[in-house]
């Protein structure tokens, strides 16, 4: 298991990072075990083949809010079995992790972030297991404060930043930043900045794509009251590739929230900026695990407690690739004590730099709603609708995935779930549609 080892090194090395460091946070993790039945597992258009998952796994959450320590960590590990014997059984981990070491508080901090979880190989083929890989990105460095008057700071940082995946040869790179940022506080409410970056990317395989140089000046607003939030980012970025022609662009990003009373709540963001895929995989400055403007739990540990929270495949292009993101997404969250109803249309434009195979436009749509039929009974049913048109290639996939579940919490530690999904893809290449019914029983503990 390659790319679970070097993921737990990764981690390992994260955390051996911070000497003497004694961990007093939160810890919560969920078992669960579960059996899923699927009528075409290899997602074909014809001959499909069936087979039964025997999945045993693992939900955890770890929070520190500590003085000179601060933590929020989430993550999953799922061993699954397929008992036709079409392909080998496999150990899958997802982790999405923050942490800060106060080593000088108020001077000197020393930061983490990392996160791991699967991806296709090839994103225009269906997710078959085959067709399925580990990626993890890890980021670390040192952050140096400095005060020029009450109002007014600075902040120096460091970062060496890590990407891998399994399968892939063109993704792995490793990256050095640097940034300088003058923030001042304007109000209690309202805080301005002015941040200057600088990053080197060097990637182990330059087949997928040049080294490059990424230097950007952006000013940064927050502004955070009771009932509306705004977060806005414009500047500019400069992109030196080598053996490539460079490429320069306006960056934004403007993240809006609105909480008009306790049950609702709004957001919509909006970008229009540089990107590839290792950054994508990472929170951005300031992005917290859990989005507290749509009313989601902001403790990580509420996170543990779907027992089917397992691991889905992303849908992310994988490779050294840089593409300019044009997206902008909102979510509508309505929440009582009976009720959680989340819906979250999404429209994103990604045009490659350097190879246009996989410039793509994407239109999608996901609807969730939760129901307490009692107080220990939940029926949860979901949609998510993604249209998507890749322009060099000329190929339209329409992806559909729908279901229902029926959870219930027997004790305070022990609940059952009762599932059924059906995903569909309708796609203009011949050989690429598919349609496939999972039906999955789950048990599980929780601690």
């Amino acid at each position: 298991m390659p790319a679970f080892n070097k993921l737990a090194r990764a981690t390992m090395l994260a955390f051996v990072a911070m000497p003497g460091m004694s961990f007093a946070g939160t810890f919560g993790y969920a078992l669960f075990g579960s059996i899923e039945h699927s009528d075409n597992i290899a997602l074909t258009t014809s001959n499909p083949a069936s087979t039964n998952i025997i999945t045993p796994g693992v939900n955890f959450a770890y929070q520190e809010l500590g003085s000179s320590f601060q933590a929020n960590v989430v993550g999953t590990l799922e061993y699954l079995d397929y008992t036709n014997s079409q392909y080998d059984s496999q150990t899958r981990t997802t982790l999405t992790g923050q942490a800060n070491w106060s080593i000088m508080p108020q001077r000197l901090d020393f930061t983490i972030e990392d996160d791991a979880g699967i991806q296709p190989v090839d994103t225009l083929a269906s997710n078959a297991p085959n067709n399925q890989q580990q990626t993890n990105v890890l980021a670390l460095g040192p952050v140096l404060h400095f005060t020029f008057n009450e109002a007014t700071r600075g902040q120096a940082e460091v970062k060496y930043f890590n990407s891998y995946a399994s399968k892939v040869d063109d993704f792995d790179s490793s990256r050095g930043l640097g940034a300088f940022r003058v923030i001042r506080d304007v109000s209690p409410t309202t805080q301005v900045s002015l941040n200057a970056e600088s990053q080197r990317v060097d990637f182990r395989n330059n087949t997928g794509g040049p080294d490059y140089t990424r230097n950007s000046l952006y000013g940064h607003y927050v502004r955070t009251l009771r009932d509306f939030d705004v977060d806005a980012l414009l500047g500019w970025t400069y992109i030196d590739f080598n053996n490539a022609p460079s490429a320069s662009k306006p960056m934004a990003r403007v993240t809006l929230g609105w909480r008009p009373n306790i049950d609702n709540s709004f957001s919509v963001m909006g970008v229009y900026e540089y990107s590839d895929a290792a950054q994508d995989m990472l929170l951005q400055p300031g992005q917290k695990i859990v989005d507290s403007m749509t009313n989601v739990p902001a403790n990580p540990l509420d996170l543990i407690n779907d027992p089917t929270r397992g691991i889905n495949t992303g849908s992310m292009v994988v490779d050294a690739q840089v593409y300019l993101d044009q997206s902008v997404q909102a979510t509508y969250s309505y929440h009582t004590d009976r009720i959680t109803l989340t819906v979250a249309p999404l429209y994103r434009k990604l045009s490659y730099l350097n190879d246009p195979t996989f410039n793509q436009t994407e239109r999608n749509g996901a609807f969730s709603l939760d129901y307490k039929l009692r107080p220990t009974l939940l029926l949860s049913t979901f949609l998510n609708v993604d249209h998507t048109e890749y322009h060099s290639i000329d190929r339209t996939d329409k992806d559909y995935r729908f279901g229902a579940a029926l959870s219930h919490q027997l004790t305070d530690k022990w609940s059952w779930r009762v599932s059924y999904t059906r995903q569909l893809r309708n796609s203009t290449v011949a050989g690429q549609s598919y349609h496939e019914n999972e039906y999955m029983l789950s048990v599980v503990y929780h601690r």
